[in-house]
């Protein structure tokens, strides 16, 4: 066979195997027996092996596994995966739909099944598979790609006349079988069953190897869509359009999917389901309600974290009776004391649990928890388990009652108390251990810093051999001291993190800010901060009152600030981070507003406009010191509105006479 001949039989297997692969995984209708398929295979991995230019990465001989993976990238996602605001009653569903209906008028809703697995984007170009990248911090995830291969439901090429480029969001699942199948081959190995299918499902794409994540069978369900041109306005429609190119979509025949034109249907939804969804071969644990129309979601915009046209309701929790063994007390990076219960093994919501959180102080005295309690343990959110009640009436009568402590048990510290404080702090920040290492922890993590290399086990290596005692220290440290640690510490991962210890110092101010664990300054607050105060050196000199005129700084966050710079040790931290190079100035064109010309003003932005995007003029309005919101009320000064302004807004704008301008009043307000 020559070149010519193999070429053409390659692109014929690879059709075959492609269509029967989903016919036999997506629809469940094979036509083939698995003995034929692996005919076809095999012929094909023979062409392929003796004409190697015509292998594909998207070939089907592919989803067996690739080489190994090093390491996996991190990646911006084109659009940012947001997360959900979660409902756990009913009410707040109906307050949800009410709130939308409000702002856009009578609406049809789609109710989705919120799978219980790992989030993945996928993106595609001229119908071939690209990349698969994990939602990670919304803004970036890494890129698993060769793993995501693995996965049979995903197509490695798309199937009719799909957009020359775009991104499907999907979930990545392990089924019950499945899972059981895993858990039994391990135990008969001698290994530790894994806990539940979520977080086996999340390892296993971490894994190195892809030949091993293609052995655990995961599935994959798509469920939303995005492109520059969008195929429809309708986001039903728009998965029916997925369904056509080859992806494995939601079923309506199932009730996997449905639309809804009010809260009755959405609540007949979610009764079904609470029932109906512990027939399924999956795990699920709650329903997604969104807006069907795509222009009405444009309309009602987006919250810092999550769309305000979505909202998922989850399912109440199961809870269980099990027996209170002990309580132990752990320290995190802020010194707070966290209570940790530790419980008689027991089987809750497909996880076997042996810890639980009891929060605080007042909760231990509530509860009145004694050790031997039977306690009741309820999975919050079905994901962090916690105690909610003792069953008096069978408390031992030897039990004994759990007393908080007054000193530190990590360093025999007096703990402390502030007054409108519901947890107890170590003061002794820079001689506690456990405080050290997880301040040096949170600094190299991905949000942080994302130094490489620098997970917890490694920092508590390196302060138990001396090399470290905080977050500069890092900046101090050579490869060979590193070798010197002796096995496990080779060429090539200590090189790693000398590497990432060099890249960070190109880190932005926002995220070195994050990085220095002040208490309650979190990642978006660090943000908001670095922005408005432009450098280290005037945010440790800021007053209380100065700080507080920040957007979302309050008294406590203030506070916070002000204590962490009183502290000498945090100074000289400080100091030698700034001796290191690291970038301690915000960059210019993240500084503050460019003009105060419409400061003290709000406005709500509406429709299409010409010479902006919406995202586009929204930045512009924060850039002259204005404030945008979501939803038109007495506080709007301006509604902004471009073409198709949504009918709903208008009326409430004409209600409560908010004045209606258009782009180009708006550019005179800013240029003037």
């Amino acid at each position: 066979m020559d070149r010519e001949q193999a070429a053409k039989r390659v692109r014929e297997l690879t059709e075959q195997l492609e269509r029967h692969n989903h016919l036999y995984y997506v629809e469940a209708k094979p036509v083939i027996s698995d003995q034929e398929f692996d005919f076809l295979m095999k012929e094909l991995e023979a062409l392929e092996k003796q004409f190697p230019d015509l292998a594909s990465p998207n070939s089907p001989t592919q989803r067996v596994g690739g080489d190994l993976t090093k390491e996996f990238p991190t990646v911006a996602h084109r659009w940012p995966m947001l997360s959900l605001e979660n409902s756990y009653s009913r009410e707040e569903v109906a307050e949800f739909v009410r709130r939308v209906e409000k702002e856009a008028g009578p609406t049809t809703f789609v109710m989705e099944l919120k799978y219980d697995g790992v989030a993945i984007s996928l993106t595609y170009r001229n119908g071939e598979l690209m990349r698969g990248v994990t939602r990670g911090d919304g803004e970036q995830g890494e890129d698993i790609t060769a793993n995501v291969r693995t996965v049979r439901t995903i197509p490695l090429r798309l199937r009719g006349n799909p957009p020359a480029e775009l991104e499907a969001r999907g979930e990545i699942l392990m089924g019950f079988r499945e899972f059981e199948a895993l858990n039994d081959l391990r135990g008969k190995e001698g290994e530790e069953r894994f806990a539940n299918p979520r977080n086996t499902t999340a390892g296993t794409l971490k894994l190195q190897d892809p030949k091993v994540v293609a052995k655990r069978h995961l599935q994959n369900y798509i469920y939303d869509l995005y492109t520059v041109e969008m195929p429809s306005s309708s986001h039903f429609e728009n998965i029916r359009r997925c369904g056509e190119w080859g992806f494995r979509t939601p079923d309506p025949k199932e009730r996997f999917i449905a639309r809804a034109n009010g809260v009755e249907d959405i609540m007949a939804f979610i009764s079904y389901w609470d029932g109906a969804r512990h027939q399924l071969p999956i795990a699920m644990d709650g329903v997604v309600i969104k807006v069907d129309d795509l222009g009405i979601r444009e309309e009602l915009g987006l919250r810092a974290k999550s769309p305000r046209w979505a909202i998922a309701y989850k399912f109440p929790a199961e809870n269980k009776a099990t027996r209170l063994n002990g309580v132990e007390f752990n320290v995190g990076r802020t010194g707070a004391i966290t209570p940790v219960a530790l419980l008689e093994p027991v089987e809750l919501a497909g996880t076997t649990v042996k810890r639980a959180s009891i929060h605080n102080a007042d909760q231990i005295a509530k509860l009145d928890l004694h050790i031997g309690d039977m306690v009741l343990v309820e999975k919050g959110g079905e994901i962090i388990p916690k105690i909610t009640g003792v069953d008096l009436a069978r408390r031992p009568q030897d039990a004994r009652p759990v007393h908080y402590p007054a000193l530190c048990p990590e360093c025999g510290t007096p703990l402390v108390r502030d007054e409108g404080e519901a947890q107890h702090y170590c003061p002794n920040e820079h001689g506690c251990p456990p405080q050290i290492t997880r301040r040096i922890e949170h600094f190299v993590g991905r949000k942080a810093m994302d130094i490489g290399g620098l997970g917890g086990e490694t920092v508590e290596a390196l302060y138990k051999a001396g090399l470290i005692h905080n977050v500069a220290d890092l900046y101090d440290l050579r490869q060979e001291q590193l070798l010197a640690l002796g096995k496990g510490w080779g060429e090539r991962s200590t090189q790693l993190i000398i590497d990432g210890i060099a890249a960070s110092r190109t880190v932005p101010f926002e995220r070195v800010l994050f990085a220095l664990g002040i208490r309650h300054v979190g990642e978006t607050v660090a943000k908001k901060i670095a922005r408005s105060t432009g450098s280290i050196d005037r945010l440790a000199e800021m007053s209380p009152e100065e700080l507080t005129g920040i957007g979302e700084v309050g008294e406590v966050i203030a506070a916070s600030i002000r204590d962490f710079f009183t502290v000498e040790g945090n100074r000289r931290i400080v100091e030698r981070l700034r001796n290191a190079g690291l970038v301690l100035v915000a960059d210019a064109a993240a500084k503050g507003p460019e003009s105060d010309k419409l400061k003290g003003l709000s406005f709500v932005v509406s429709g299409v406009f010409k010479t902006f995007t919406r995202d586009g003029i929204k930045e512009t309005i924060e850039a002259h010191g204005g404030k945008v919101g979501g939803s038109i009320s007495r506080k709007t000064n301006f509604v902004v509105a471009g073409d198709d302004m949504g009918p709903a807004k208008k009326a409430k704008a004409d209600e409560l006479g908010v004045p209606v301008i258009g782009e180009a009043e708006f550019r005179r307000m800013i240029e003037e």
